[in-house]
Order: structure tokens, then C-alpha cells, then sequence
């Protein structure tokens, strides 16, 4: 039995073939109940669209290209989701590269992905080689950084600045009462260095910074290494009555080390973690963070990279953050 064509997908649904095109190619473009008749005819016939030859035609493929450190990390699972909100309905799809954190893996496998030319960049930070910035402002196609903010995009940028945000962190703890305030960081890249930055400028803007007051590795966090690193961090610094956690999962660690210790939070030891990914709000006592609207960073970033109407015109879009106090820094 012959492959349905386009011919015959427009014969069912009553339309021209060129409609039916229309329809496939940009759905946004047509009326719902036109798309909707399309559809039908479409799933009744079994009809594939030609990828290749849609390709050919317009020297693009219909993949938007997103590059992201991490696909386990529940921050790129929020931003994910809402660059799919974003491309939902439309005739774009989303290509994903998973660079774990390495700038040169980042460039290969950007390399392969812009063969064919996708329609669209949406790429994690701001600190890629000069190769992948060369080759994204040769690409020819939008490009969207995220997780980040600067003045000078190489196309279009929507994020958050990480050392205002964790400078701000680290001013509440200070302006709560506590004294002798830490940081705990891990898979320190080039974001959570920018967290610790932002913390010691907090700190030596209201006395002195101590070394033995940072304690961070390279390892991927978890919540278990949360409680490694408090370890650490009042071996080396004991007299610590705070600290920042440079995400969520480190501090949840902290609070359940000093439930174990049996230390009194907030009463006698502050957390403040970073994203405020949901289960901060559910421990007992629940944990002050750095709240960053992810999914709405993906779902801009999606709209601006497929020009939808409803995306912003500056090419730089700062959410900014805003520190959701809960009882673990709550003092009386």
C-alpha cells in the first residue's frame, strides 16, 4: 500500500495540499478548527511528514537545540518543562544536549547538532569557548542563553544574576541575627562560583571573611553530601551559626545533620538554601531559599527563540529572585 501524501491528506480533510503544509509546518498560523481537520485526516491516513525534504526546502530543520549541564538535576527538569510549554503546539521540536558541566563537550556536541541547521539555540550560562560563541553567531538562527544574565548576549539572553542573589542570601542571614555565617557549595560551575562570590562580598561589606568558613567540592550534590560538607564546615569553622547552601538539595542535608546533632534550627543554626525546588517548603522546620522562577525562564527562552507573539522584544530579560523566608532562619 502506497505512503499517504500530502495530496491525500488534503482530499480528507477538504482542504488543498498547501493548507495541509501550512498547517503541519506552522500551526500556529491557522485557525483551530482548520488545524483540527488536518489532524484528523492526518491521523486517519497514517501520514509522515517528510522531515528530509522539509529540511531541504527551507534549510532549517524544525528542532530547536537545547543545551543543558544537567538532564537529573531538578533545575533543568523545571526549565525543560517550561521550554515545552513553550514550543507545545507548534511545529517545533526540542533536540537536547547534555553536556555535564564541560565546556568542550558543550562545543562538540553543539557542532553536530548544527548539521543540520536547527531553527533555533536555547544554551545553558554564558561562559562557552570562543569556538561555540563563534559558531553560534555564524549559526544564522536565534539563539537564547539562560540560568545567567549579561549585558552583552550573543543574541538573547533570560536569567538572573546568581551573585546579587546569593549576596542578598547571605544579607538576611546576617540581618536575622547570626554571626558566623558559611557557605556550602557543590558541582561548583561556573554559576555556583558565582553564588560564592556574591556571599563574600556579603560578608566583607559587614566585617571580616574567613577561609574556614567556605567548604565546597566538586562532586554532584545530593542530600547525604549536604551532610558531608556540614561536617566539614564546623570541623574547619565551629563557631558557624549559618550557613548558604548553594542549592536546595545541601541544605535539606544540613537540616537533617543538626536534626541528628540535635541542634535547635533556627533557635541556635540558620540554612538558607538555593531554587527553592518545592521540598523546601515541606521539611519540618521548613527551609528558607533563593526562589528563581525556572520554569517561566524556559518557557520566555522558548518563545523568544521561535518568535512567538507573546515574547518579550528586549533582547535581555532579568526575572531576578527573591528570598522566601521559612522557619529555618524564622527566629523569634
Amino acid at each position: 500500500m502506497p505512503k499517504p501524501t500530502l495530496v491525500d491528506v488534503g482530499r480528507e480533510a477538504g482542504v488543498s495540499a498547501i493548507t495541509v503544509s501550512r498547517a503541519l509546518r506552522s500551526p500556529e498560523k491557522v485557525s483551530e478548527a482548520l488545524r483540527a481537520k488536518v489532524e484528523i485526516a492526518v491521523k486517519k491516513l497514517g501520514y509522515v511528514p517528510n522531515q528530509s525534504a522539509s529540511t531541504l526546502a527551507s534549510n532549517k530543520s524544525s528542532s530547536i537545540v537545547v543545551m543543558v549541564p544537567s538532564i537529573s538535576n531538578n533545575v533543568f527538569t523545571d526549565v525543560l518543562g517550561g521550554i515545552s510549554d513553550s514550543l507545545y503546539g507548534s511545529r517545533f521540536n526540542m533536540q537536547i544536549g547534555y553536556t555535564n558541566y564541560d565546556s568542550l563537550e558543550e562545543e562538540r556536541i553543539l557542532r553536530s547538532f548544527l548539521n543540520p541547521t536547527p531553527s533555533g539555540v536555547i544554551i545553558s550560562g554564558i561562559e562557552q569557548t570562543p569556538e561555540t560563541k563563534q559558531m553560534l553567531e555564524n549559526a544564522g538562527v536565534p539563539v537564547v542563553q539562560i540560568m545567567d544574565i549579561s549585558e552583552d548576549p550573543i543574541d538573547k539572553i533570560v536569567g538572573f544574576s546568581h551573585d546579587k542573589a546569593a549576596e542578598t542570601a547571605t544579607q538576611h542571614l546576617i540581618d536575622s541575627g547570626y554571626k558566623n555565617i558559611g557557605f556550602m557549595g557543590a558541582q561548583m560551575d561556573p554559576r555556583a562560583q558565582k553564588r560564592l562570590a556574591g556571599f563574600k562580598k556579603a560578608i566583607k561589606a559587614n566585617g571580616e571573611l574567613q577561609e574556614k568558613s567556605i567548604a565546597v567540592t566538586n562532586k554532584p550534590s545530593n542530600v547525604q553530601l549536604g551532610g558531608t560538607l556540614f561536617g566539614k564546615l564546623t570541623s574547619q569553622f565551629p563557631e558557624c551559626d549559618a550557613v548558604l547552601c548553594n542549592n536546595d538539595d545541601l541544605a535539606i542535608g544540613v537540616l537533617f545533620e543538626c536534626q541528628r546533632r540535635g541542634i535547635k534550627v533556627p533557635e541556635e543554626f540558620g540554612i538558607c538554601g538555593f531554587n527553592d525546588l518545592g521540598v523546601s517548603s515541606e521539611t519540618v522546620p521548613s527551609v528558607t531559599s533563593v526562589s528563581t522562577n525556572l520554569r517561566e525562564i524556559g518557557r520566555l527562552a522558548g518563545a523568544m527563540v521561535i518568535g512567538k507573539e507573546d515574547a518579550p522584544t528586549d533582547p535581555i530579560v532579568d526575572l531576578s529572585y527573591h528570598i522566601c523566608v521559612r522557619e529555618s532562619t524564622r527566629r523569634s
